[in-house]
Formats: structure tokens, sequence, C-alpha cells
């Protein structure tokens, strides 16, 4: 706030000398926030703290920070919303409400085992029914949702629950890198562990770039999830380098394979390097990771020759000794050196390089061992030479060590050829074929291993009960049934049970009972929950005096728009299709049509059509059911359709309405007989917003 009014004090006064004196501010100003930034910068890219205590022999891994957020008051908010929306009493859902915001409290501080990551699955489920439950789509809580990016540290804010799973699954990809930093890299089982945490990180990362669109803070953008991305799976390909030269016996035709897998690992990091460079993302990520990057693609690349070396250059017995067509190499191995090395491009003429690639004889066979060798000691010094042009990663001596170690490795083997060495020295290798036995395949994150309850389960099933949908207060209906009338109405659907129809003059309609009711509560317990045939009963069990609470579904005016008549299913196919592929939902929708038997059309429900960035489906935690949905049970007869062909026989508690008194839906499958074809869709009038 400070600066934006020295700016503008800036660009409105005249006076020469107070212009000088707040520009002055202002460089003075700018020059600590750079600085601020670098240094916060280099805390947030700090790798060393998340590094196993095994690690110091190896590179470090690059692990993603946390995302910080701010504590949130869901109270007030909540309250309001169940008092308004719900009709219900809101200090009956205090404890909650105090159980979500301890989970989220919770949540911001995981910790770094299975029970962090169990404790962020968790809060991303419940976030499932809190967006259903308490955010509608036509206004706003007054809640905000405030995160900081975990490497600038900007704030970001927004309204949408879809920003806070965002951020909650970034923060479960950052958990599962430093876990995977965390463990023992000497040994193979510790490596194991590290693949899989990298590949599940890589997996979360995928589905925020498939399933997030305009991110608000960076570190959500979709250039740096790609690089991150693919800076995960290469982790993961070093990872499995280090195990197979752990398990490698030193023969050359091991040595000969691993060093087409380090050329593939050093061939990773360099797409990583190059993804970095994009400008988008290298003004936000920190020069140290980049340049970490850089030195272990050069690291692996020296590897890969230096793997290449010692299969060619220890050999047993004398060079000196064994005959000059000899080549000393086996039928397995000389396969191998066969496919090793890349094929020359078309037009390469540089003469640097050997003009071979498969020798012939053991003198063939020293050379080119020789011009590898020497590959690997040039990729060891330009690795240790981009460590000390960095101020950040000239620091670590773990870093410095390993490089270190690579290079004297390399030097100590060409020792033993100095004089053969220096005549080769003019000599560049043929570049070696990156190659692989192990694909790696991200982990995509399995929400139905960590199911939660709905913290506001006794609100009724959500997908009744949801803030898209809009009901009446609670109001009671007494029925007293004599020995000449009976109750009237009847009952279909399961949790909750709906009014399917009512007897005109019964003692339902004279009660204020009307259709599509939802039965919420009979003789004081609740049965929003309750399944068909328990309702039924509870309704039997009441004797002559019911004492029921229903409510009214209360639908804002739609939007019409008159279609043409439909002749034929096949014209409502087309509609269906599209408007699903717009987001339109078909449980969403109610339908009412023309025709001699009543009035049936179509509307789609105004909160289908937002555009929801995380698929609901991912999570199937809601206990409601549908399947029966088409059954109704009957109270006391029912008059309003009197055509017994048509309606069939209304005692009849499994199929009294399923053909004709059900709204009918043109996105779900119906009847395949062709006369129920013909009849359903005489003179049907298709009403669509």
């Amino acid at each position: 706030m400070l600066r934006t009014g020295a700016e503008n004090l800036l660009n409105a006064t005249q006076n020469k000398k107070m212009k000088e004196q707040v520009a002055m501010e202002l460089q003075f100003f700018n020059s600590n926030l750079m600085l601020l930034k670098e240094q916060l910068a280099e805390l947030n890219s700090s790798v060393e703290i998340y590094q196993g205590n095994n690690s110091r022999c190896r590179i470090p891994m690059i692990p993603l920070g946390l995302k910080e957020t701010k504590e949130i008051d869901f109270r007030q908010p909540f309250k309001n919303f169940i008092e308004e929306h719900y009709h219900e009493d809101p200090d009956e859902y205090d404890a909650a409400i105090t159980d979500f915001m301890e989970l989220r409290e919770a949540m911001r501080t995981p910790e770094r085992d299975a029970s962090g990551v169990s404790l962020i699955f968790a809060y991303f489920n419940q976030l499932y029914f809190i967006d259903r439950r308490f955010f509608p789509p036509d206004r706003s809580l007054g809640i905000f949702f405030e995160w900081y990016d975990s490497l600038t540290g900007t704030p970001s804010c927004q309204r949408t629950v879809a920003f806070e799973k965002a951020c909650v699954l970034f923060n479960l990809a950052a958990l599962y890198t430093q876990l995977g930093a965390r463990h023992d890299r000497t040994t193979a089982s510790g490596l194991d562990s590290a693949v899989n945490c990298l590949l599940r990180s890589a997996g979360v990362l995928k589905y925020i770039h498939d399933t997030f669109t305009n991110a608000p803070s960076k570190d959500l953008s979709p250039e740096l999830l790609n690089a991150l991305i693919k800076l995960m799976l290469s982790q993961a390909r070093e990872c499995l380098h280090e195990k197979a030269a752990l398990t490698c016996d030193d023969t050359t035709e091991s040595l000969l394979e691993l060093s087409q897998e380090a050329a593939h690992t050093s061939h990773e990091y360099t797409e990583v390097y190059d993804a970095m460079n994009v400008a988008v993302v290298r003004e936000y990520v920190p020069a140290s990771w980049i340049t970490l990057v850089h030195i272990k693609s050069l690291y692996y690349k020296g590897r890969s020759h230096q793997h290449v070396a010692e299969a060619l250059l220890c050999f047993t017995g004398d060079a000196q000794q064994e005959p000059e067509d000899d080549v000393g190499l086996s039928s397995r191995a000389q396969e191998i050196l066969q496919y090793l090395h890349k094929p020359p491009e078309e037009g390469q003429s540089d003469t640097l390089f050997l003009d071979f690639t498969m020798p012939s004889n053991a003198k063939e066979r020293t050379y080119l061992g020789l011009t590898h060798g020497r590959e690997a000691g040039v990729q060891y010094e330009e690795a240790l030479r981009q460590q000390r042009m960095c101020r950040d990663l000239s620091k670590r001596q773990a870093l410095t060590d390993v490089l270190r170690a690579g290079h004297a490795s390399i030097n100590s083997l060409l020792q033993d050829f100095e004089e053969q060495n220096d005549l080769m020295a003019i000599f560049d290798p043929p570049p070696i074929m990156p190659s692989t036995k192990i694909q790696l395949t991200l982990a995509t994150p399995d929400f139905t291993r960590h199911r939660v309850d709905d913290a506001f389960h006794a609100l009724g099933p959500v997908s009744s009960f949801s803030a898209k949908k809009t009901w009446t207060a609670p109001r009671p209906i007494l029925l007293k049934k004599t020995e000449r009338q009976g109750l009237g109405f009847s009952v279909r659907g399961d949790a909750p049970v709906a009014i399917a129809a009512v007897d005109p003059g019964s003692l339902a309609e004279r009660a204020g009972l009307q259709e599509n009711d939802i039965v919420v509560a009979i003789g004081g317990q609740d049965v929003k929950w309750m399944p068909h045939d328990r309702v039924v009963a509870a309704i039997r069990e009441s004797g002559d005096c019911l004492h029921m609470m229903v409510v009214s579904p209360l639908q804002a005016p739609p939007y019409y728009h008159q279609l043409s008549k439909c002749k034929s299913l096949k014209d409502l196919s087309t509609h269906s299709t599209a408007s699903s592929s717009s987001g339109v939902s078909s449980s969403g929708s109610s339908s009412t049509r023309s025709s001699k038997y009543g009035s049936i059309g179509t509307r789609f429900n105004d909160s289908s059509l937002n555009n929801n960035r995380f698929s609901d489906t991912s999570l199937p935690n809601s206990r409601t059911s549908n399947r029966a949905m088409d059954s109704s049970t009957q109270f006391g007869p029912v008059h309003r359709i009197r055509d017994p062909k048509l309606l069939g026989s209304l005692n009849s508690s499994a199929s009294g309405h399923r053909d004709k008194r059900l709204s009918w839906n043109p996105f779900r499958k119906t009847l395949s007989k062709d006369r129920l074809k013909a009849d359903s869709m005489n003179d049907c009038n298709l009403i669509a917003r």
C-alpha cells in the first residue's frame, strides 16, 4: 500500500525535488524487496533439510515445499446457511463444524509420514461434502480461501472450493516428494519406496494439471506443473538407476546395460532442464533448481560414459598378451555393444568422432574405452564448474563430494592407460543410445482408499439436501384415517422418500400434502436416510393417526425456449448428447409433457450449467441410493389417472407408478417397446433453458 501511494505521488507531483526524493525512496524500497524475495526463494528452494540420513553419498533430491494457508472461521457462515437454507437448528451442528475446522487446522501441518498423507486425503474427501452442502452456485457465503505460493510466498485468494481442493492436492504432492527424498537410497527397499512416492507425487500433479484451470497462483500454472511432473519422473528414474548400480555384478554385459540406463536418466533430466528454461517457468523456479537439474544431466551423462569405459578397459588378462584379432568380449557383450551407440545423423561430418563403434580387436576396444573414459571426466568437470557458479549449490558439500568422487574414480581408471589416453585425447566417443528396461507409470491418486463420513450427515442425503436444491421449511401434516376414507397418497423413492401421488379430495390433499414433497420425519423420528420399506412400515405402524413433517421443492423460474416437436427418441438423443458434453447433468432435470394424460416437459437446472473443475465421481462417498426410485407404495385410493390400462393397479407397491407417474427423463434409458416409444413422444414439446 505504501509503495502504491509513493508511485501515485511520483506520477502526480510536479515538484522536481519531490520527484527525485520519491524516486530514490522507491528505488531503495524495490532493492530491499528484491533482496527479501531472493532470500525467501533460497529458503524455500532448500533441499538439504528433506534428505535422509544416508544421503550424503548421493546427489540430493528436489522436494517441493508445502503451501501455507490461514485459519478460517466457518462457524457463523455455516450456521447462518443451515438456518436459512436447511431450516434446521444450527446449534445442533456445532460439533460437526468444530470437527471440520479442526481437520483443516491439522491438515495445514501434516506429519511427514503415512498419517500425514491420510490426513490430507481425509480433508480433501470431506471437501466433497462441504462443497455440495454449503456453497451454492448463485451466491457467496463470505468465505475466502487464501493460500500462499509454495516458493514466492505470494498470497492468492478465491471463494471457490475448487481452489481449496487444488491447493490441498498440491500439498499432497509436495508431501510425497518430501517422503521420497527422506527414504534411504543406499538400500534397494529404500529406493523402491522413493520411486513409489515420486510416482504418486507425479500422479497427483498430473491430476491437478488435468482438472484445475485458470490457476490464480504460479505454482498451479500448467507450465510449471508440466515441468514438475517431468522432474518427479526423472528423479524416480534416477532412483531406479541407483538401484541397478547397487545390484550390478560388474560384468561387461551388466556395465554396458547400466550405461544405457544412465544415458536415459541424463536424457530425461535434459528434458526437465528444457522445460524449466521456458520463460514462464524460469522466472519463477529457483535458479538453484535449474542448475541442479543441469548438473544431474551432466553427471549421469558422465556416468554412462564411465560405465562403458569400465566395461571395455577392466577386462581380464594383459592386453599386450592377447591376440590382435581377439576383441575379448562375449557374444552377449558384442550384441549389446552393437546397439549401444547412436547411429550417425544424416549429413554429419565431424571427424573428431571415432570411425568405429564396434571394436574388432583388443587395441580398438582399448581405444574406444579410453574415449568414453575421457568424455566421462569432461562431463564431471563441467558439472563441478556449474556447481561452483551457483551461489546456493556451491555451499552443498554433499553434492561436491559426489561429483568429486565420480571425477576421481574415472581418473584412477585412466591412469593405467596414460600413454594411450594422450593419443586418443583428440577423439570423441560416439554418443550413447538412451535405453531402459523399466517403463514408469503415473500413480493416479486413489481417493476411495481414504473414505470419510459426511460431517453433516444429519442434514440428509446430499443428493437431495444440498446447496443447489432449495426446499421449504418443514411443515407438519396430520392425517386421521376413518373407516370410510384412507390416507389418500402414495410414496416412492428411497432415502429420501417422496410423495408420488395425492388423491383429489382425500385427507392428504386437505392437509396440504403435495406431489413431490419429501418426507423428513414421521412421528418425531427423522426418516431422511430411511429406505423405502422402512418408511412404509413406519407409516403403517402409525395406525389411524399419522403425523409427518414434509418439505416441498422450490425452484427459480426458468428461462424457456420452445423447440420443435420431437417424433422419436432419436430426435432427443442428439440433444441429450450435446447437453451432457456442455456440462448439463441429467440428475438435476425434471420433465413434463403435454398429452391427453397430463402435462410433461423437460427443465434443465440452472446450477447444472456451472463449470465444476473437479469431478465428484472420483469421490463415491455419498450413501444415497436410487434403487427404489421406480417403486411406489399407496396409502389409500388415488384417482388422478383413471385409465387402468395406463396406470395399472395403484395398490401395487412395486410398479404402480413406474411407467407413467414418474417424470420422464430424456437422458435416462426408457423402455424399448415401439408402442411405448410412440406414445411417449406424441405431442412432446421439449422445453430447455
